[in-house]
């Protein structure tokens, strides 16, 4: 695998993660409350852990 596939996979997680992180925040600091958010906390975690990875995964290959 190339170094330039390596940085767009590398920009990828982190842009997913920007995004999912800030749908969280903006979810628990807004009408849900923090406590109802939690749940939504659980989930982004692991839909980023699957994203890490899956990604380092492919980059071993």
């Amino acid at each position: 695998m190339r170094l330039s596939e390596k940085l767009t996979i590398l920009i990828g997680i982190f842009l997913v993660a920007a995004f999912l992180i800030g749908l969280a925040w903006s979810i628990s600091t807004g009408l849900a409350g923090f406590y109802k958010g939690l749940p939504f906390w659980f989930i982004i975690i692991f839909v980023l852990g699957l994203v890490i990875y899956d990604s380092i995964k492919s980059i071993k290959k």
